[in-house]
């Protein structure tokens, strides 16, 4: 599960070495945005270390590298990829399928470079431009790597020329599309980040938004944000014991060879079945 991928600066020692144990489904180590340009060089080298010898626990492990405008992106990658404890890259700025391919390319190269297994190293596309976005389909296709891809936030604001409100109007259309898209390609929808990180309310409110439209998570910047979101997420009892008696009446309508049951006066058939398979996915039980 992905419901929760939480930011770690890589510039910032004490948040490296405790970040998996907040609980988050996953954790991005930060070459981007969270570090400034002088010490792009000592956080890559930090975030090496860590991930060489760092405790993460069982959550999923990634890093943001700096995008392939940059400088960086190849000493970033050149850093990271031999590490055995790294499980993907979140690449920022992809607005094409080209920019993956360049990025699969060279991760390819370092992979049999270093020994590492062939597409071991996953793909978390950010999409923050415009094109970004109307290419989403494309970039979620353009390689086995892609694991998830995710709409962009305030570098999305910052293209479309517009500014950010309180319920995330400006960004609701991108994110419907980027769901659609996301599903077609069979890989994960992430949503962008809530950056009120005291506001409790409004974080719980968007949060049943973006899993009413269909994402699988959302990135976070705050600790304090990942309860909120799992509650969200997490099936509640009821839709648990409603999911279980779904399957159990398909089974032995399945028995009987019968396409279709009723439960609880309502028809079931496909469709209904596989949303109860996943409720019992997202809570841990199937």
């Amino acid at each position: 599960m992905r419901r929760t991928m939480l930011y770690l600066p890589g510039n910032n020692p004490n948040m490296l070495t405790k970040g998996h144990l907040f609980g988050s489904d996953g954790v991005i180590l930060d070459l981007e945005d969270a570090v400034a340009m002088v010490e792009k060089d000592a956080a890559r080298i930090l975030v090496s270390k860590y991930l060489k010898q760092g405790e993460f626990g069982s959550v999923e492990v990634t890093v943001r590298i700096n995008g392939i405008d940059t400088e960086f992106w190849k000493k970033d990658l050149e850093a990271i990829v031999p590490m055995k404890r790294l499980d993907g890259i979140r690449a920022p700025k992809v607005d094409s399928a080209e920019t993956v391919k360049i990025l699969d390319e060279e991760i390819s190269r370092l992979e049999d470079k270093y020994g590492v297994p062939q597409g071991k190293l996953k793909l978390f596309c950010l999409l923050e431009t415009a094109k970004g976005i109307l290419n989403a389909y494309e970039i979620a296709t353009a390689s086995p790597r892609i694991a998830a891809i995710i709409p962009g936030g305030e570098d999305l604001r910052a293209d479309l020329k517009t500014e950010r409100s309180m319920d995330g109007t400006e960004l609701e259309w991108a994110r419907r599309f980027v769901v659609f898209a996301g599903r077609a390609a069979g890989v994960d929808p992430l949503d962008t980040v809530f950056s009120r990180v005291t506001d409790d309310e409004g974080l719980r409110k968007e949060t049943q938004f973006i899993k009413q439209l269909g994402f699988a998570g959302k990135s976070i910047i705050h600790p304090n944000q990942i309860r909120i979101i799992h509650d969200v997420f997490n099936p509640t009892e009821a839709e648990i014991a409603k999911a279980q008696k779904i399957l159990a009446a398909a089974k032995e309508a399945a028995e009987r060879g019968q396409g279709a049951v009723t439960v609880d006066g309502k028809m079931v058939d496909m469709p209904v079945v596989k949303r109860a398979e996943y409720v019992l996915v997202r809570a841990g039980l199937a």
